[in-house]
């Protein structure tokens, strides 16, 4: 399964386009956000994505988590968007 690690400073629509590419190869994308920004900039995207794979009949499910890294020695919680199609 291939992460895609976002940022804030991601270009949504750069995201939704490997989503869309991701999908169509597997069956489950994940992606890794820390930070509000950086969940704002993934959330678009899957939206973004979704629009792109909806016309060929793909539905994209998302599955919210938490996670925890480790930043310069320091835990700091994100989330994980597992997308999957339906």
């Amino acid at each position: 399964m291939k992460i895609l690690k976002v940022s804030n400073n991601s270009n949504s629509s750069s995201v939704a386009g490997a989503i869309a590419g991701l999908i169509k190869e597997q069956s489950t994308v994940e992606i890794d956000a820390v930070g509000a920004g950086a969940v704002n900039q993934a959330i678009k995207a899957i939206a973004i994505a979704r629009g792109f794979v909806a016309p060929i009949g793909i539905n994209l499910i998302c599955i919210p988590a938490f996670m925890n890294i480790i930043v310069d020695e320091e835990c700091r919680t994100g989330m994980k968007l597992i997308i999957k199609k339906n």
